[in-house]
């Protein structure tokens, strides 16, 4: 990777400053929309010159680029980070790579071309480890009995879910996965896990990792579990469970959303520059 191509991480959580870190060693890059007192000591004065007008080659974005007011996301700062001042920091070749893209980041850019680099399947692939990891955390913190033998559903054996059932093999869980198709339940007889139909899994179960985004326990389904049961939605929005209705059942429900950046952020973070480098370089060679 050429060290001429200069790189600003703008906004995000702390894995956006491990992802600034791993692509220092192979471009020059900045930071931007973070407090100083953040940063590791390695990384002391790595803080964007903002008079650099149209000085960047890419700017890389938050997974999720902006917050409920329109501006650029920046939980590790006390300033607001508004779009038009990565605007004039960029070249006006320059591109933009952010984890999500809608059409309000692109009417904010509307001259610059933007990619996403989480929908990049060996970014995706990558990212269901941590988040599985963190799920597990997640459980071995809540519950008081220990998950070897526990009965445990996991719906839906996407990467998120295959990865789960691994993890949850070592600790001795009695797992059964939730499938919609023949692929799915394939994918279980391969893992050495049960298979049963979402719509058959029965409610026998002392822990629930939900993974499909949309909506699968309704109110009828949740109050056929035990209020003891714990459940962990790691689907994105509108997730896969009725939140009131569990509320008002007294069923415990946790939705974890964005695991790696909180349980994981070096590791998140570094596979986010991995994914970012090599979609420069894919351009590179196509110039």
């Amino acid at each position: 990777m050429k060290r001429d191509c200069n790189i600003l991480i703008a906004g995000g959580d702390m894995r956006q400053i491990y992802c600034a870190r791993k692509l220092g060693g192979e471009m020059n890059t900045a930071l931007i929309g973070f407090d100083e007192e953040l940063l590791p000591v390695d990384m002391s004065g790595w803080t964007a010159d903002t008079s650099q007008k149209r000085f960047y080659d890419c700017v890389v974005l938050p997974v999720v680029p902006l917050d409920a007011n329109g501006l650029l996301s920046t939980p590790c700062s006390s300033s607001e980070l508004r779009p038009e001042y990565i605007r004039e920091m960029l070249r006006d070749d320059g591109i933009i790579l952010a984890g999500k893209c809608d059409e309000r980041l692109r009417s904010m850019f509307p001259e610059h071309e933007i990619e996403e680099y989480l929908t990049r399947e060996e970014l995706s692939l990558r990212n269901a480890v941590p988040t599985a990891e963190g799920a597990v955390q997640i459980a071995l913190e809540e519950l008081p009995v220990t998950l070897n033998g526990l009965r445990v559903l996991i719906v839906g054996m996407g990467r998120i879910g295959t990865a789960l059932t691994a993890v949850l093999k070592g600790f001795g869980a009695d797992i059964t996965v939730a499938v919609r198709n023949e692929t799915g339940a394939a994918k279980a007889r391969i893992a050495g896990v049960r298979a049963v139909r979402t719509e058959r899994a029965g409610a026998d179960y002392d822990l629930v990792f939900n993974t499909v985004p949309g909506l699968v326990f309704d109110r009828e389904r949740l109050s056929k579990f035990s209020p003891d049961t714990l459940f962990i939605d790691l689907a994105s929005k509108p997730g896969g469970v009725d939140f009131e209705a569990a509320r008002e059942l007294g069923i415990g429900v946790i939705w974890a959303l964005g695991l790696p950046g909180k349980t994981a952020p070096v590791t998140a973070g570094e596979m986010i520059a991995e994914t970012v480098t090599a979609m420069i370089a894919e351009r590179g060679r196509g110039e």
